[in-house]
């Protein structure tokens, strides 16, 4: 009767020395090249042969023990609950993710519901980050830097409109998304908007300064604004639709294209007419917004991409020390269309 082989703890684990030995070259080499160390130059057929030893003999660099030699890791921590949803903003994570990846860095979510600001930094202190991105849903502070930085960080981002004293500012300002649509709804003539604000948990960091820009946008008009709470679910834009009449506003800025596509179809089913009983305006400038009927006005948002943002922490993780700087990584122009 044949028996399965057994997986014993006998079967060494390969170390740096095997892949070493396999590969022809020094330990220190082996190190710079699965490291991705850029201060060491080395020829590419050698870095091709280390690559090939180590899957060959399926060796793994221990994370942890080159931590504790380095004083940090290879992680990039984002640290938040909720990861920005949306065509635009999924492209714009995912494409950070990929280069950091390709740089030789690990992006790690870290969720931080129910801690405050200083006390979320020391969490994530713990895991000893070599960068910190934070999206601003919780509130660093100049100690939490601090904090941050003397755990091993070489760099802390913040991606918010608020600058914080020690990080570097990299601002996707969504006032300005706010901003736009409140204007080109009021030089259009309307005078009682609408504001959908997301019922998903973690939208309220992109629907909450939109709203305050369009609040901004019109505060000398004597528009009046509104907050409209919405699910992204069709009973939701059904229920908002059935008593639209009953809310005396003549358009609805629905936070982005796709809230407003649900919306706008809700309404026309309700037999409300757009942009007649109501303009609808979205934001991201989605395609299908231009297959509608009527063409969906909206916002057009200009991201820098996501290597950018990777290229940028890279260099401040290998130049650590400098003044923290500011960068603005989003601007907002109106694309006027039939639904307005």
């Amino acid at each position: 009767m044949s028996q399965t082989p057994r997986k014993t703890a006998e079967q060494p684990v390969p170390t740096s020395t095997d892949v070493a030995r396999l590969a022809g070259v020094s330990r220190a080499t082996v190190s710079y090249v699965l490291n991705n160390t850029s201060a060491v130059r080395i020829s590419e057929p050698t870095r091709r042969r280390v690559r090939e030893a180590a899957e060959e003999l399926g060796y793994v660099p221990h994370a942890a023990a080159r931590s504790l030699r380095a004083g940090h890791t290879r992680i990039v921590l984002l640290p938040t609950a909720h990861v920005p949803v949306g065509p635009l903003y999924s492209r714009f994570f995912n494409e950070l993710q990929w280069a950091l990846r390709r740089l030789g860095y690990t992006v790690v979510q870290y969720a931080s519901l129910g801690l405050g600001g200083d006390e979320a930094a020391r969490a994530w202190a713990e895991l000893r980050p070599i960068a910190v991105l934070s999206l601003g849903e919780i509130a660093l502070t100049a100690q939490g830097v601090q904090v941050l930085k003397r755990s091993g960080a070489q760099a802390v981002i913040t991606l918010g409109p608020q600058r914080v004293e020690g990080a570097h500012a990299l601002v996707m300002d969504q006032r300005e998304v706010g901003r736009v649509a409140g204007t080109h709804l009021l030089e259009r003539g309307y005078r009682r908007i609408g504001v959908v604000m997301p019922r998903e948990p973690g939208l309220e960091l992109f629907s909450k300064p939109r709203l305050a820009g369009i609040r901004r946008a019109v505060a000398d008009s004597g528009m009046h604004v509104e907050q409209l709470e919405m699910g992204y679910d069709e009973e939701s834009a059904a229920e908002l639709a059935g008593r639209w009449r009953t809310l005396g506003l003549d358009a609805v800025f629905a936070y982005n294209d796709e809230y407003a596509q649900l919306l706008m179809r809700a309404l026309q089913d309700e037999g409300v007419d757009v942009p007649g009983e109501a303009a609808v305006m979205g934001a991201d400038d989605l395609l299908l917004g231009k297959l509608l009927r009527p063409r969906l006005s909206t916002v057009h948002v200009e991201m820098t991409t996501g290597q950018y943002l990777a290229d940028f922490l890279d260099r401040v993780v290998r130049e650590p020390g400098g003044e923290p700087e500011r960068h603005d990584l989003m601007g907002a122009t109106a694309v006027p269309r039939e639904s307005s």
